[in-house]
């Protein structure tokens, strides 16, 4: 993503609705971990400006945000965050270190986004979990994604694949941002770059609102924008059945 874009998402995603309900997704999948002991690290790949790094440190954890942007670093560390440049493929990050890596909406901007996954589960402790976003879905290509340097969207069996390629059982795959998804397809077939803009208030809340119910529809097994998987490392190789599954 470029530094321009990257600025841009830093200014939006402190009250924009689509980082806000992704901050919420995260903290919820958060919950449902054990608390994490006393400095125990947490590692947010592709982390921008920190916005979600802010959330694993509201949970407890020592978060470490990373980024190949030096802009983003600098605006994380601006934030009051641990931050480093770190390319995914090659983390700066030392092996089974970590009870929890992120990387939302990450691995669509690399070509060997299996490498990345193989850095996610190297860096994992034993028994730790991962939380990956993605687009989904090449239907959807656009301008934007173009815009915005990503090289692919995913389907579930496509990004299953990577995780469990990398070693890593898959719990849980679903669909997120589906109630919007019709919407989202238009506007993509008219779009000429990124989406990534300030929207006037009173279209964020009606979006916020369409987002925020999502959370109590059983709509996570429908097409959506994006789609979003948990996964962890097996605690001994070989004594677990991967799973993928939807809510």
């Amino acid at each position: 993503m470029h530094a321009t874009e990257i600025r841009r998402l830093t200014e939006l995603e402190d009250h924009h609705w689509w980082y806000r309900e992704r901050r919420v997704t995260l903290a919820r999948e958060l919950r449902r971990l054990a608390p994490p002991a006393p400095g125990e690290r947490a590692l947010d790949i592709g982390a921008a400006g920190g916005g979600n790094t802010r959330v694993l440190v509201e949970h407890g954890w020592r978060a470490l945000a990373t980024d190949t942007s030096e802009v983003a670093v600098e605006l994380a560390r601006e934030r009051g965050l641990d931050a480093c440049w770190a390319d995914a493929r090659d983390l700066p990050v030392d092996t089974a270190s970590c009870g929890v890596v992120t990387a939302l909406d990450v691995l669509e901007h690399i070509d060997e986004d299996r490498r990345a996954a193989a850095e996610i589960a190297r860096v994992l402790r034993p028994g730790g979990t991962a939380l990956v976003s993605v687009p989904c879905d090449m239907a959807l290509w656009s301008a934007h994604d173009e815009a915005v340097g990503h090289v692919r969207r995913y389907d579930r069996a496509g990004l299953t694949a990577v995780l469990r390629g990398a070693g890593l059982v898959v719990d849980r795959v679903w669909s997120w941002n589906v109630l919007l998804r019709p919407v989202v397809a238009l506007r993509r077939k008219r779009s000429t770059g990124s989406d990534l803009t300030e929207l006037h208030p009173v279209v964020n809340a009606a979006l916020r609102a369409v987002i925020t119910a999502e959370r109590y529809l059983p709509v996570s097994g429908l097409p959506g924008v994006s789609l979003v998987a948990r996964a962890h490392r097996p605690a001994a190789a070989g004594n677990e059945t991967t799973v993928a599954g939807t809510r």
